[in-house]
């Protein structure tokens, strides 16, 4: 048994040595454990799962996605070695069969029944985030996303994010709850004019406690009013009223809150390239569409797309929203 394990132990040393990028050699650093730059090897103990060990090697539990998808498995039975990779390898996402893409989700409003399309049955918002949970996926945030845009952050290849739109007090009855319970996160874009106005709008107080419990807070304009220019619409005038429309929120935000968020949910999906550049020179790092396509990493950031979800969509339906791959091969 001894010697089985030294000889485990010797092609894990070799395992991390090849895999390095570093080309340095891999170090004893306790009995079992060997490392590199890049990796660590290690025998998994009783009860070791992707979190304890993400944990216990990278100081993180939340970046066990890295130790399940580089294994195949999310536990490991006792003895079982175990390759930890200490960094991602692949922050574009990009490899020779084709490219990572991250669906993103919007939602409106949700009620107990559904209503017309945008305002979804709580029972089957509950159901489409137990199927999300099920099958692997994980929530990531806006702020993760771009970063993934930038090239400087790996996503797990089941990566999903969710926004919900326009900040009815509804997220708190009905979504906050399953999301809570499910560890998952999510991105608020709502439009100022709205906030406390009524019982069925968040209020100021509702979006800190929010953000102090890391959902992300984005914009979504002063009025939620069409954006692009008008046809009768002078550049100076389409100038002073795009300041209101994306220059005030942002100050009502740092006023309310002591946060600017960055990121805009263009109103009803519609853009331009005139809009663009206006985003752009007002500070902000994104802005979403509802185009139904998923995220790659080169997506220009000033046109993510999103997938509406729609009150009478049927599971099924839901799921053609997921797909987290294009293949398309990339060496020939």
């Amino acid at each position: 048994m001894r010697g089985q394990r030294l000889l485990a132990l010797a092609a894990a040393l070799s395992l991390v040595a090849c895999a390095s990028p570093t080309g340095l050699s891999a170090r004893l650093v306790q009995p079992d454990v060997f490392e590199s730059d890049a990796y660590i090897v290690t025998f998994a103990r009783a009860g070791d799962n992707a979190e304890r060990l993400a944990a216990r090697f990278l100081g993180d539990a939340s970046r066990a996605w890295m130790i399940e998808e580089y294994n195949g498995r999310r536990t490991f039975a006792w003895g079982q070695k175990v390759v930890i990779p200490r960094r991602s390898g692949n922050p574009a996402g990009i490899y020779t069969t084709g490219y990572q893409l991250v669906p993103v989700l919007v939602y409106h409003h949700i009620a107990p029944r559904a209503q017309g399309r945008l305002v979804l049955a709580a029972s089957m918002f509950e159901q489409q985030m137990r199927y999300l949970k099920a099958r692997g996926y994980r929530t990531v945030s806006l702020d993760d996303l771009i970063e993934h845009t930038q090239l400087g952050r790996q996503l797990p290849r089941r990566s999903v994010v969710l926004t919900f739109d326009d900040g009815y007090q509804s997220f708190l009855r009905h979504a906050y709850p399953v999301l809570k319970k499910l560890g998952f996160t999510a991105t608020l874009f709502v439009y100022t004019d709205y906030v406390g106005l009524g019982r069925n709008a968040l209020g100021w107080d509702d979006l800190r406690r929010l953000a102090d419990e890391g959902f992300g807070l984005g914009a979504h304009s002063k009025t939620h009013s069409e954006l692009r220019r008008r046809a009768d619409e002078s550049p100076e005038a389409y100038a002073r009223r795009v300041h209101s429309e994306l220059v005030v929120p942002l100050q009502l935000f740092q006023a309310r809150l002591g946060r600017t968020p960055r990121v805009l949910a263009y109103p009803y999906g519609s853009y331009d390239d005139e809009l663009m550049q206006q985003v752009g020179n007002k500070g902000y790092l994104a802005a979403l569409t509802v185009r139904r396509e998923g995220n790659p990493s080169f997506v220009h950031p000033l046109r993510i797309r999103r997938s509406q979800i729609f009150a009478d969509m049927t599971l099924g339906e839901f799921a053609r929203n997921l797909t987290v791959f294009h293949e398309e091969p990339l060496l020939r």
